[in-house]
């Protein structure tokens, strides 16, 4: 741990030139006195460390000095890949390896470059899991599978209580929710993994299909599981606001075809999951959409329909 933190502290100074000892306290999450003795340490151990002392002083390194740590390892260089999604690497452990990338990196910019991970901070940020997300813990599994699929080795696993040999090939985060792609007996199969059990990863490794991509492969089985669902076929008749509604109403993945189907009169095609389903997306059209088929699905918005008239066809009682 401290011998990370002295490579950070090293970095830092290269990075920015020189610092207080409140400035490193702070980014090194220690104490001040903490921060003294790390110097001296560095300073006894050859690394041309000094104190500037007077008005805007702190710790400098010598003029000329640059560090061989600047050189990213190949765990380091990955993770700076995924430092813009922060919940994600900690929840795979890899938190500490993409700070100190990051450091690297930002060690090894121009002078004038050097503001360019905070100006990039300020003006991109991703949230990737869902509105009203419970703040769970990350699964169990998710640290030991990203070990896993960062060295290419197998996994035993057990699965909804079934054991499995399985070739982890990539991580997917889906609206707060992890999912593992791998192969198993040549087939790429996709899980999730809040439901595995006990995971251990094996010493063997597995040779990776050069042709996978795992967005691809993510992208296509996505829209099939989507389409899956689209089980029942309704009937509506749009008024021209309920022709430009009905890309914020339809499923997207119902979408093109529904398009397609749109007729002069305003007569339209839409996949859904269930009749349910489709009773909430024609209440969201309101008076712009009539129902003309299922039957069933007609009636239910006809109830809803005038029990909403029987609401509005008197002034509001007094809530006094």
């Amino acid at each position: 741990m401290r011998a990370a933190r002295l490579m950070s502290l090293v970095l830092l100074l290269q990075g920015r030139g020189g610092m207080t000892a409140a400035e490193l306290a702070k980014e090194l999450e220690v104490s001040e006195r903490t921060v003294h003795r790390d110097v001296l340490a560095l300073s006894e151990a050859g690394v041309p460390v000094y104190a500037d002392r007077g008005r805007g002083g702190g710790y400098r390194l010598l003029d000329g000095y640059r560090t061989r740590l600047t050189g990213l390892d190949r765990a380091e260089a990955e993770a700076l890949f995924l430092s813009g999604v922060p919940a994600a690497l900690r929840e795979m452990g890899l938190q500490d390896v993409a700070a100190t990338a990051r450091l690297k990196a930002a060690a090894a910019l121009s002078p004038a470059l050097r503001d360019a991970p905070a100006t990039a901070a300020q003006r991109f940020h991703l949230d990737a899991p869902g509105w009203f997300a419970a703040d769970d813990p990350p699964p169990a599994a998710l640290a030991p599978l990203a070990r896993a699929v960062w060295g290419d080795r197998r996994v035993a696993a057990a699965y909804k209580d079934e054991p499995r040999v399985l070739e982890p090939y990539g991580l997917v985060l889906k609206a707060g929710a992890w999912y593992l792609v791998a192969r198993q007996r040549a087939r790429f199969l996709i899980f999730r993994v809040h439901r595995f059990g006990e995971i251990s990863v094996l010493e063997e490794q597995f040779d990776r299909d050069p042709g996978f991509d795992l967005a691809a492969f993510w992208k296509e089985q996505a829209a099939s599981f989507t389409r899956s669902l689209l089980r029942e076929v309704v009937t509506l008749r749009l008024s021209e606001r309920g022709r430009r509604m009905l890309r914020h109403v339809a499923d997207p993945a119902a979408l093109e075809d529904a398009l397609a189907s749109l007729r002069p009169d305003g007569t339209v095609r839409l996949a859904v999951e269930s009749v349910e389903v489709a009773f909430s997306q024609v209440l969201r059209f309101g008076p712009e959409a009539e129902v003309l088929d299922p039957p069933e699905l007609r009636a239910m918005a006809a109830e809803a329909a005038a029990r909403m008239a029987r609401l509005y066809q008197s002034p509001p009682q007094d809530q006094r």
